[in-house]
């Protein structure tokens, strides 16, 4: 059923739908017409509150449980809210603070997505999700350390921060200074280069006699920029954090549409897939309940935002994910703030 345009509902009917949302949203329970007449924000009596609710009830905006008189939005209903009626603020400043805090704090890329995941979760009591960038890490820096006459550590950190440790295997006795050689080549020639490509242009070098290097450590260098253990293609797609978030009181009377939820998030290819829809959007997009096929059974809303790098390029999306009843007008800030900050770790 297609709900009718905001500017369809009487001004007492937006205002009574607004209530309805708001409180719902806050508690999780269906809202009745003698709660809505109590609280005095609507000059109407009980009886003509429950004639409003029937009538937005009509519309598809409502719906009202069997267990129940009161009235809780539907997934067309909370549309119309999101798109509508509901008024986007900003994050708190303990929220800010607390957000760019976590992610000044230095580290690999991967920490700081997890930490994004986690801090989401709390932040949002529900639980929250990041893509990792599926692009292939840039060389930074590279140490060859001596561990004995036959074996080297090679020390590899990628323009994102992450670290890699591999032990190299030696021909034969290799200087210290053969070694620290070998480094300075690599991160002087090489950085800024995806390993692939930096092997690449070793090889033309040594193909060409233009390298300075001697055989035994053109070997070395070699075998130092092999390929990244984990490649783009096998890192995770998506880290989620504070499942059990969504274990909450009210899970209790909806254990179903909970194990379905989480078996979701565990086929985690099919939730990244949803969230990729994502990264073409200029800002937080919200994906409530049966709009999207991959929650139709589990009654979830996934709030999500791509975050850019210092170029304006999108690297990836995050986001939480939770009951249709999450607290969209905090939330939605709270995911773009983040999105910006987390955003600021790539260059």
């Amino acid at each position: 059923m297609a709900s009718p345009p905001i500017t369809e509902l009487t001004s007492r009917a937006k205002e009574i739908f607004r209530l309805v949302v708001e409180d719902y949203l806050a508690s999780g329970q269906p809202v009745g017409s003698k709660t809505l007449a109590a609280r005095g924000e609507v000059n109407l009596s009980p009886a003509s509150i429950r004639s409003v609710l029937s009538e937005l009830e009509s519309f598809g905006l409502l719906a009202a449980p069997h267990t129940s008189a009161g009235r809780m939005p539907t997934d067309i209903g909370l549309r119309l809210f999101v798109d509508g009626i509901m008024q986007v603020g900003e994050p708190t400043q303990a929220e800010r603070s607390a957000i760019e805090k976590q992610l000044a704090t230095p580290g690999p890329i991967e920490e700081a997505l997890e930490s994004t995941s986690a801090l989401l979760s709390n932040l949002s009591g529900a639980a929250g999700m990041v893509m990792v960038p599926q692009r292939e890490a840039r060389l930074s820096q590279i140490s060859l350390v001596p561990l004995d006459a036959k074996r080297a550590l090679a020390v590899l950190v990628a323009e994102d921060g992450h670290v890699e440790n591999r032990v190299l295997d030696l021909d034969g006795p290799v200087s210290a200074a053969a070694l620290q050689e070998s480094s300075n080549f690599i991160t002087a020639r090489l950085r800024g280069r995806t390993l692939a490509e930096a092997a690449r242009a070793m090889q033309t070098e040594i193909a060409s006699g233009k390298s300075a290097l001697d055989e035994a450590s053109q070997r070395l260098v070699e075998a130092g920029i092999a390929t990244w253990s984990e490649d783009a293609a096998k890192r995770p797609v998506l880290i989620v954090r504070g499942a059990s978030n969504l274990i909450d009181e009210s899970a209790a009377t909806d254990l179903e549409r909970v194990r379905q939820l989480l078996d979701d998030l565990e086929n985690k290819q099919s939730v990244a897939h949803l969230l990729d829809s994502a990264r073409q959007a200029e800002s937080t997009r919200i994906f409530i309940g049966a709009e999207n096929r991959l929650f139709a059974l589990s009654g979830s809303s996934v709030i999500a935002a791509p975050y850019r790098d210092r170029e304006g390029k999108v690297v990836g999306v995050l986001g939480v994910i939770g009951p249709t009843r999450l607290n969209y007008a905090r939330v939605v800030p709270m995911v773009d703030f983040t999105a910006h900050s987390l955003g600021k770790r790539f260059g």
